[in-house]
């Protein structure tokens, strides 16, 4: 018998951030276990699949949650195209676990409706700001700019000469975009 009540305040909540931190400190989502999230977060196995089902389900509110807060940090920096890139970079450096299961459908259900919608507006927030590109390829070129970078940093693979803020060291690699033909 478990001490651990079914019930929780706020399961979702805690559940997520349980999340982050197995994939922080326990290699990665491969490597996720369920039942180490449900002890982390104090509930029983049981309530937590109850919850959530299998591990796609847990990792696609983590990845909705992640395409919220995406939006929200690309949104609040402005119309500017630097500083949003910014904003991308200080996200992804700021929430790796989340960064992580986004961009790998393989770990999440893909057609999940809440995912769906907080996938939508992160692309609305980044369509936005990248209103100024020239075409389509620009767009695609400013996106792959920042999230390279974003996944650089996380790796380790960008020179220790850059600082220790991910933000401040991409700003003159995102000036750099200027979309003229």
């Amino acid at each position: 018998m478990t001490d651990r009540p079914y019930h929780h305040g706020d399961l979702r909540r805690a559940a997520l951030a349980a999340t982050v931190e197995a994939i922080e400190q326990g290699g990665g989502p491969a490597a996720l276990s369920l039942r180490d999230v449900a002890r982390r977060a104090g509930v029983s196995h049981a309530a937590f699949k109850h919850h959530f089902g299998a591990k796609p389900g847990l990792l696609t509110a983590l990845a909705a949650e992640g395409y919220d807060l995406l939006a929200d940090a690309v949104t609040a920096a402005g119309d500017d195209l630097v500083e949003a890139g910014v904003a991308y970079v200080r996200f992804a450096v700021g929430h790796p676990a989340h960064f992580e299961v986004m961009f790998q459908p393989g770990l999440h259900h893909a057609d999940d409706p809440q995912l769906i919608a907080a996938r939508e507006r992160a692309d609305q927030a980044l369509t936005a700001v990248l209103s100024t590109a020239a075409t389509e390829t620009s767009e695609l070129a400013a996106w792959s700019i920042v999230h390279g970078f974003a996944g650089l940093w996380l790796s380790g693979a960008l020179p220790a000469n850059l600082g220790d803020d991910a933000g401040n060291a991409a700003r003159p690699v995102i000036r750099l975009l200027s979309f003229t033909p």
